[in-house]
């Protein structure tokens, strides 16, 4: 079984309260993050949404406004997550057979990385395509939700395939 480093808690001051961590010493640094997770549900709900013919309209476009919207608002959500400025943002969306892969990339040039933004722009489309499904398929998952890969700052890349 691998050891654990010590590792100093960056989120919490000496008396253990909470805090934002202070970046404005980093240097300013292209950085990028890639998320992935799956939205389950049946070959019958995937027919619907390959004929745009759910009732709510086209589920696809409002699960990737979504989650680009939610890329940009990741430190409304997620305490202590310092505000970036977001380069861009993509939310693909591929069909299987009986599921709706999501994949969030984001990219900045800031101080600290984008990895939370990616990852709460995949979980927030996930939720927009139940919101949309949901009439057709309650029973509906989203899952796997993981962080792919990240691209730049002081701890450099690093790649889920890779480890």
């Amino acid at each position: 079984m691998a050891r654990l480093a010590v590792v100093e808690l960056t989120h919490v001051d000496a008396s253990g309260a909470a805090r934002m961590v202070d970046v404005s010493a980093k240097q300013v640094s292209v950085r990028e993050a890639s998320a992935s997770g799956v939205f389950r549900t049946t070959a019958e709900v995937i027919g619907l949404l390959r004929a745009d013919g759910l009732p709510k309209g086209d589920a696809l476009a409002v699960a990737r406004i979504a989650g680009i919207a939610a890329a940009k608002r990741t430190p409304d959500l997620i305490p202590l997550c310092h505000p970036v400025a977001i380069h861009g943002v993509t939310v693909d969306l591929e069909l299987g057979v009986d599921c709706v892969q999501i994949t969030a990339t984001v990219r900045t040039a800031d101080r600290t990385g984008v990895e939370m933004e990616a990852l709460t722009s995949v979980v927030t489309a996930g939720l927009a395509l139940y919101d949309m499904v949901k009439a057709v398929d309650r029973a509906a998952v989203l899952t796997d939700v993981r962080l792919e890969r990240k691209a730049g700052g002081r701890r450099g890349d690093w790649d889920r395939d890779s480890r």
